[in-house]
């Protein structure tokens, strides 16, 4: 009988983590910064008077869209310094905006350069610049390794415990779930391509 009671509260506590577990949340994008690729590819638009280096950012039906405003901008840029950087910002929010309005992103203002991004975006973006991803790959899989090490030891540390003791046995279910969940999350993660912004819900369209 308590094993049954034990089997039906696992079941309903891995039902109810799973639910909360896939609940939408906005993750940290490098899309939005003023030193992200979208506004360096706009910088490089804007020099060099060439739309195409912005429109790979955006979807089809909104080429329009950044066409008009890149053509505005060029105009007004010209008038004065003070005119250039407004336009250029303006520019900048438009391309940004559109850009994350395709992945199903919200929009909330440009984000200052030098933002701390974490290790991994950084990573990734230096093996593509220097051709060489095994520092990126090393990142990887030391974190991973670690990861999967330090909740194997947690879990496996409590799962004996007594039958009569619940509060121990659930301590080994609240374990035992973020353990298998995250290998779980770790093997989709690998096995599938990403689209759209990290721990966003799945979305076709460009990513960044």
């Amino acid at each position: 009988m308590k094993s049954k009671l034990f089997g039906a509260s696992l079941t309903l506590f891995l039902t109810l983590f799973t639910t909360s577990l896939f609940q939408p949340e906005w993750a940290i994008a490098h899309c939005d910064g003023m030193d992200g690729p979208v506004v360096k590819a706009a910088r490089n638009a804007l020099e060099t008077a060439n739309v195409n280096f912005v429109l790979i950012w955006v979807q089809n039906k909104d080429e329009s869209e950044i066409k008009t405003a890149f053509s505005k901008t060029l105009a007004v840029r010209k008038l004065n310094p003070e005119a250039k950087e407004l336009a250029d910002l303006y520019f900048f929010e438009t391309l940004v905006r559109i850009h994350r309005a395709g992945e199903g992103a919200p929009y909330t203002g440009l984000q200052p350069a030098g933002r701390d991004l974490g290790p991994a975006i950084p990573a990734a973006d230096s093996a593509l610049e220097n051709g060489n991803v095994q520092p990126l790959v090393k990142l990887l899989t030391d974190t991973v390794q670690t990861g999967i090490r330090e909740r194997f030891e947690h879990v496996r540390a409590k799962k004996k415990f007594s039958k009569n003791d619940v509060s121990s046995g659930r301590e080994y279910v609240k374990g035992y779930v973020e353990f298998v969940h995250y290998v779980e999350r770790l093997y989709d993660a690998a096995k599938h391509t990403a689209a759209g912004h990290y721990s966003e819900p799945h979305r076709s369209g460009h990513t960044d």
